[in-house]
């Protein structure tokens, strides 16, 4: 589905009952969220080594709470026990302004998700932003209809990433590309996904793979590890009811066991738990949180 990743704006309207409820939760504080079993921002901090992957959260799950309140929304997020993010939006917040907040939460941001029409507008502000968010990856979440009719489009787009991504690789950072089904799905005789993945250099643009998408389409990540091993440092990590729809990671279908058993040879760096749909964002970003501790144990 359309992603609506704004780098300036994104203010989706609250429903009054999803208002409510935040505000209400706000004002209960962190205790009243029933989280004090979960183990706070700073232990985590002190007691995880640094290249041990720890669950993140993409922040889209999360963007209608976002959009009324970026510092409530990142500290019920630290309260959940997180400490990495992955931004979809800046909601109206300036980098400096959302680095401050992370700070005094213990979060940090290791990856951001900008829209090609802003990649292709001003790279430099993109690299720019991104630096003072403390980013390390920059990922091209979603293609729009009219940017993917055509495979022409997508060897263009894999061209484009080379340029941006030797940009974003001088600057100290690293593109990625973000997949739903529809790359997966021949044009013209070819895959779309693997236009990318031939046509882009391996150094220049990696991949971040959700991995509730992949399975939708009718593959297996496996597949995709050992085909380019050590391309996919980033995940999606969100689960699929027995319809196909979304569920809440370790609810669904999806058996990530031996998915994250190929973490190494896939070249795993930072996981994030998303839904794309969830009437219950707290349960959703407990559980998550949960299944993926257990998952990166």
């Amino acid at each position: 589905m359309p992603y609506d990743h704004s780098i300036v704006k994104q203010k989706p309207q609250l429903l009054d009952q999803q208002r409510r409820q935040f505000l209400k939760l706000s004002a209960l504080g962190i205790a009243g969220l029933g989280l004090a079993s979960l183990p706070i921002s700073a232990e985590t901090n002190t007691t995880a080594a640094p290249a041990k992957v720890v669950p993140g959260l993409q922040l889209y799950t999360l963007r209608d709470l976002m959009s009324q309140s970026v510092a409530d929304t990142l500290k019920l997020v630290s309260g959940v026990g997180y400490t990495q993010l992955e931004f979809a939006g800046y909601f109206d917040q300036t980098p400096k302004q959302i680095k401050h907040i992370m700070d005094n939460e213990g979060l940090n941001a290791p990856s951001g998700h900008v829209p090609l029409e802003v990649m292709q507008q001003n790279l430099d502000l993109v690299i720019e932003q991104a630096q003072i968010m403390g980013h390390k990856f920059i990922v091209l979440p979603y293609l729009t209809d009219e940017q993917r009719k055509t495979i022409d489009q997508y060897k263009a787009l894999a061209a484009f990433l080379n340029k941006a991504g030797e940009k974003i690789q001088a600057a100290g950072m690293q593109l990625t590309y973000h997949n739903h089904d529809f790359e997966f799905f021949k044009l013209s005789g070819e895959v779309p996904y693997d236009v990318l993945l031939n046509e882009t250099e391996t150094r220049l643009v990696q991949m971040e793979l959700d991995l509730y998408w992949v399975v939708k389409a009718g593959l297996n990540p496996l597949d995709l590890f050992a085909r380019d091993p050590g391309r996919f440092p980033l995940w999606h990590v969100k689960d699929m009811d027995k319809a196909g729809g979304f569920a809440d990671v370790g609810k669904g279908v999806i058996d990530f066991k031996p998915i994250f058993a190929k973490a190494n040879q896939a070249g795993l760096k930072h996981a994030f738990v998303e839904r794309d749909q969830t009437d219950n964002r707290i349960e959703t970003i407990r559980q998550g949180f949960s299944a993926l501790s257990t998952l990166l144990a």
